[in-house]
C-alpha cells in the first residue's frame, strides 16, 4: 500500500492583535476569567479590508509547498477545510486559492467539519492518495469567524476566545515503507499521515446558529438592525449540561480508535495538537490522555481558537518555541471537536 507522507507545513496569522484584558473590558467578564479560565492572553484578528480566508490561505499555502519543496503547478488537488465564513457566498474559495497559487493543474474542492477539519481533512485525502486518486495535495484552512462574535451576547461567551489565521499542510505519497524517512523522490518527509477516526452526535445540530443569512431566514434591513448575523447559542446552559457528559468521552473515543488503528496506544503518544479550549479541560484531556499538557501539547493562549487551523497551528508553534517538543520517531495526535457536533483524530507519525 502506498505510504502518504506530510512534506510541507505552513501557517499565517494577521498583525493585529486583542488582549484577553480588552475583551474583558469589551464583554464585561472579568479578565482573569478571559485569561486564566478561557485561556486567552492574545488573539489575532483581520482588519476589514484584508487578510480574507483565501489571502491568509494563500499565504500559508505558499509557505507549505516552498517546504515542501513542490512547485504549484504539480499540485493535484486543492482542498480547503476552513470557515465557512469566507469572501463571498456561494462561492469556492478553494479554486481562489488555487488559481492565486498557480497550482493549475489541480482540481479544487471544499470540506467543512466546522473545527474538526483538520484531521478529517487529512483522513480524506490520506484515503485518496492511498486509492492513487491524487498524488500530491494542499490542504489549506483559514478562519476569520472572530467578525461573527458578540461580545455584549453573554449566550455566545465559549466563543470569545475565536481568533484569526490559516494553516496549510502538503500531502504526498510515497513507496517508501512507513519506516522510512524519504520519500520515493528523495525529498523528506515531516511525518506519515496514519490512521483516523471521527463521531458525530447531531443532536447538538441547532445549538451553534447564525440566526439570518441562511434560506430559512435571509438577510434583510429588519435582521441586520435586530443584530441577527452574529453567532448565537440558543440555549447556553442545556448545551453545556447535554456537552459535558460526552464531549471527554468522544474526545478519548476518536483518539483511542485512531491510535488502535495506528498500531498504538496512549502510552506511545508524545504530542497532541488539539483545538483550543479552556485552559482546566485541555489540561484534564491531556491527563487523560498520558500526556503532559505543559510539555506534550502546546497550548494557543496567544491565538485562541482559529477553526480547523488550531492543529497546524500548534504543530508549527510548538517547533518554533522548542524543536524538543516534537522529534523524530514522535507520535503526534491531531484532535478536533467542531460544533454540530464532530470529534476527530488523526495520527502522524513525526520525521522531521
Amino acid at each position: 500500500m502506498t505510504a502518504v507522507a506530510l512534506t510541507g507545513l505552513g501557517t499565517y496569522v494577521p498583525e493585529d492583535v486583542v488582549t484577553g484584558a480588552e475583551i474583558a473590558a469589551e464583554s464585561g467578564i472579568p479578565e482573569h476569567v478571559v485569561v486564566e479560565k478561557m485561556g486567552l492572553r492574545e488573539k489575532r484578528v483581520c482588519p476589514p479590508d484584508r487578510d480574507h480566508v483565501t489571502d491568509m490561505s494563500v499565504q500559508a499555502g505558499r509557505e507549505a509547498l516552498v517546504d515542501a519543496g513542490v512547485d504549484p503547478a504539480d499540485v493535484d488537488l486543492v482542498l480547503y477545510h476552513g470557515s465557512e465564513f469566507k469572501d463571498h457566498v456561494v462561492w469556492s474559495a478553494a479554486a481562489n486559492v488555487a488559481d492565486r497559487l498557480g497550482a493549475d493543474e489541480a482540481y479544487a474542492t471544499e470540506s467543512y467539519t466546522l473545527c474538526a477539519g483538520a484531521p478529517v481533512a487529512l483522513r480524506q485525502v490520506a484515503a485518496q492518495v492511498r486509492a492513487g486518486d491524487v498524488e500530491r495535495a494542499l490542504l489549506v484552512g483559514a478562519s476569520r469567524e472572530e467578525d461573527l462574535v458578540d461580545y455584549g451576547n453573554e449566550r455566545s461567551s465559549f466563543m470569545f476566545n475565536f481568533g484569526s489565521g490559516a494553516s496549510a499542510f502538503v500531502v504526498e505519497g510515497t513507496d517508501s515503507t512507513p519506516e522510512s524517512t524519504a520519500l520515493s523522490g528523495g525529498e523528506r518527509a515531516r511525518a506519515l499521515v496514519r490512521e483516523s477516526a471521527a463521531v458525530t452526535d447531531g443532536s447538538f445540530s441547532m445549538d451553534v446558529v447564525m440566526p439570518a443569512g441562511g434560506s430559512k431566514q435571509p438577510p434583510s434591513h429588519d435582521t441586520v438592525d435586530a443584530g441577527l448575523h452574529t453567532l448565537d447559542v440558543p440555549d447556553p446552559d442545556g448545551m453545556k449540561e447535554r456537552l459535558g457528559e460526552v464531549s471527554l468521552r468522544n474526545y478519548l473515543d476518536v483518539a483511542d480508535d485512531a491510535l488502535a488503528k495506528s498500531g498504538y496506544d496512549r502510552g506511545d503518544l508524545d504530542f497532541v495538537a488539539v483545538t483550543h479550549m479552556k485552559r482546566s479541560f485541555h489540561d484534564h484531556l491531556l491527563a487523560e490522555l498520558g500526556v503532559d499538557a505543559a510539555s506534550d501539547g502546546y497550548y494557543l493562549d496567544e491565538y485562541g481558537h482559529v477553526q480547523s487551523a488550531d492543529q497546524g497551528l500548534a504543530i508549527a508553534e510548538a517547533l518554533d518555541a522548542d524543536p524538543a517538543l516534537v522529534q523524530s520517531g514522535d507520535i503526534v495526535l491531531c484532535l478536533a471537536a467542531g460544533t454540530g457536533y464532530t470529534w476527530a483524530a488523526t495520527v502522524l507519525e513525526w520525521r522531521g
